[in-house]
């Protein structure tokens, strides 16, 4: 993400026990983004609005791209036939647009556009319901007997090698980042933005322009807590590690349950929880209590 295009520079007066500044402070800019797609026959070509969704500005294309594969509306990057910007006028700014061209040939699948696969955790619908639904729509169901794995040394290596690459975080702290790590320890891709469900379409979206998918010999690593939402979209990219800075949700727990995935959570101090197929992690010692 280029960093000029991510970050705001904003007057503020700086207050603290003894006194006040007044400084320059670096705010992560967060601006609409209205996702199109185009689609059809030449003669007969259709443009829908398929979401608004509220970013941070860079890898726009690789969101929208990202997007509509996580929520089921195209398979696969041959699917694709140009990403362009385009720009609308509002009432006092200008509001970004990006519109998705399909190739003739291929029809999306927009009955997934509503979102009747799946729910986040604010919409309050039954948990097994979801779940089962997205199996119609994924295209790779993780094996849970699979050989991936990864050392509790070097799983809890990855946090600190993630901020480390974390410009636009280290300049306004107002970002999530997703970040895709080889199973021994390589940085693949990272993306960031104010929203942690668009930090991960971009990932996945650049995963999928770089035609990498599935990510079943990766390590997804989330920057703040696990919820449902984002345990589906990896689902949608075949990943079956995830481990998350913050807490799993019980529905996130269920979905890596039931895909085979294994779930980390709190991994941070030194520490970490391992909610689901414990058998990818390679730790010293361990002792199953249960």
């Amino acid at each position: 993400m280029e960093k000029e295009r991510s970050v705001l520079q904003f007057p503020i007066v700086k207050v603290d026990e003894h006194d006040h500044t007044a400084i320059s402070d670096a705010l992560a800019i967060e601006e609409p983004l209205e996702i199109r797609l185009a689609f059809g026959s030449k003669q007969n070509r259709t443009v829908k609005n398929i979401s608004v969704t509220m970013r941070t500005p860079g890898n726009d294309a690789e969101l929208a791209t990202g997007f509509l594969f996580t929520e089921g509306i195209i398979g696969n990057r041959n699917d694709l036939a140009s990403v362009n910007h385009c720009f609308i006028a509002c009432a006092e700014n200008k509001e970004n647009v990006i519109q998705v061209e399909l190739n003739e040939t291929f029809t999306p699948q927009l009955q997934q556009a509503d979102r009747n696969f799946y729910t986040t955790s604010s919409c309050g619908v039954c948990g097994k319901g979801s779940i089962a639904a997205i199996k119609t729509v994924s295209l790779f169901q993780p094996d849970k007997q699979d050989h991936c794995t990864i050392s509790q040394d070097l799983l809890l290596e990855l946090p600190h090698r993630l901020r480390q690459h974390q410009t636009v975080f280290d300049a306004t702290g107002g970002l999530h980042a997703c970040a895709l790590f080889s199973l021994n320890g390589e940085l693949l891709l990272l993306r960031e933005d104010v929203g942690r469900h668009n930090a991960l379409d971009k990932l996945i979206g650049a995963a999928l322009e770089k035609n990498w998918l599935p990510l079943n010999k990766s390590v997804l690593l989330l920057s703040g807590r696990a919820s449902f939402e984002l345990i589906q979209k990896a689902t949608m990219a075949g990943i079956t590690i995830i481990a998350a800075v913050g807490a799993p949700s019980s529905l996130a727990v269920q979905l890596a349950l039931e895909f085979g995935i294994t779930l980390v959570g709190f991994l941070r101090q030194h520490r970490f929880n391992i909610y689901t197929h414990v058998h990818r992690v390679l730790m010293a010692h361990y002792e199953d209590k249960n």
